[in-house]
């Protein structure tokens, strides 16, 4: 639909004023009609109405942890290829490694992992890839005492947005205690699932005092009924100078259930 032009105003200036304005009221109101059935159909694709429930934050942490516990019952396996990368850029030398790495989950035997194939520096693969799977070994073992639950965080509900385009809660997170498995920041919950769709966070303890500063960037993706970590980066400053950047590509995730999880 084309809007009136300069010229269509000029011809009719003096003859029919009123007739004018009159079209032009007409036509916004279609455009504005237009653009409301638009903006509607896009809520309507994603499965959402767009109106985010008023939920305290109590509440809110509360359907986190229920919903998260029936998805963890519900899981009896999953498999996926997983891709890290390390860049390391220092004043004397750049470095970079990589490794592909078989992950699986199972329900009796919990996390395993099996590196296929790594690449680069082999400090990097050693001293960061390499320690990155164990340390996902050893927080899978402790977490009774890392889950994300009102037992070891605290937190606040700082508002709400459009994430991937669905309503999201946005949550202040800060732990109870200093733990190299806990962390602080910021996360956002999908408003109708109640799952952790992305984080912005830092470690609530520094694993080295010569480590600055670690901003960790991670999203998490729907697979069927369950929810996983879809794509991580990390970005490390050293004190004395220098800066490594880990990213993990997690890839697809084959999955199989107990059942449906009770939601």
């Amino acid at each position: 639909m084309r809007l009136i032009d300069a010229g269509f105003y000029v011809n009719l200036i003096g003859r029919d004023y009123d007739a004018v304005m009159d079209l032009m009221r007409r036509r916004h109101l279609i455009l504005g009609a237009v653009f409301v059935v638009i903006a509607a159909s896009a809520w309507a694709e994603n499965g959402m109405d767009g109106v985010i429930p008023s939920l305290s934050t109590a509440q809110i942490v509360e359907q986190m942890t229920q919903r998260d516990q029936a998805r963890h019952q519900a899981l009896r396996h999953y498999h996926s290829l997983r891709h890290y990368l390390v860049e390391y850029r220092g004043f004397s030398a750049d470095l970079t490694a990589k490794m592909d790495v078989e992950a699986n989950y199972d329900i009796e035997s919990g996390k395993s992992f099996q590196i296929l194939s790594q690449s680069g520096s082999n400090f990097l693969i050693e001293k960061v890839l390499k320690r990155a799977v164990e340390s996902e070994k050893e927080a899978a073992r402790e977490k009774g005492t890392t889950a994300l639950t009102a037992e070891h965080y605290r937190f606040k509900l700082l508002g709400s947005e459009s994430h991937n385009g669905r309503p999201a809660y946005i949550l202040d997170v800060e732990p109870r205690v200093a733990s190299k498995f806990l962390f602080r920041g910021k996360i956002w919950v999908d408003a109708a699932e109640f799952a952790v769709v992305k984080m912005e966070t830092q470690p609530a303890k520094s694993p080295s005092f010569w480590i600055s500063k670690t901003l960790i960037l991670c999203t998490n993706a729907k697979t069927g009924e369950f929810w996983f970590p879809e794509k991580l980066r990390s970005e490390t400053r050293v004190r004395i100078g220098g800066s490594a950047v880990l990213t993990i590509d997690y890839g697809k995730y084959e999955v199989e259930a107990v059942s449906a999880p009770s939601l």
